[in-house]
């Protein structure tokens, strides 16, 4: 028996990143929770809240690729992550549709 790697073996899908790329992206998520709180103190008016949660979601993006290995994943792993997130999402709008409605019936 050959001691080698077989190309569909795990050894052959491991993914080496280099601490350089995890020195940037814990800076970059530094910098983005900084200019949160900076952004606290402007006022936006309604766009408070989309400022803070557009940086939220790019936060979020960056664990979850690099953090997380979603960048290195294999396609099904993607897809499964996907699903997950399309799900939550159709939770939420269902959520957020029954809460807007509910002012219908009382006029």
């Amino acid at each position: 028996m050959s001691q080698h790697a077989e190309p569909h073996s795990r050894e052959a899908e491991l993914h080496i990143v280099s601490p350089k790329v995890y020195v940037a992206v814990a800076l970059s998520l530094l910098a983005l929770t900084a200019a949160t709180c900076a952004i606290s103190y402007i006022d936006l008016g309604v766009f408070n809240a989309v400022v803070a949660l557009a940086i939220a979601v790019i936060k979020a993006s960056l664990v979850v690729l690099f953090f997380m290995h979603m960048k290195y994943s294999s396609r099904l792993i993607k897809l499964t992550a996907f699903a997950g997130l399309f799900v939550f999402l159709t939770l939420i709008s269902m959520t957020m549709a029954d809460y807007i409605s509910r002012a219908w019936g009382r006029w």
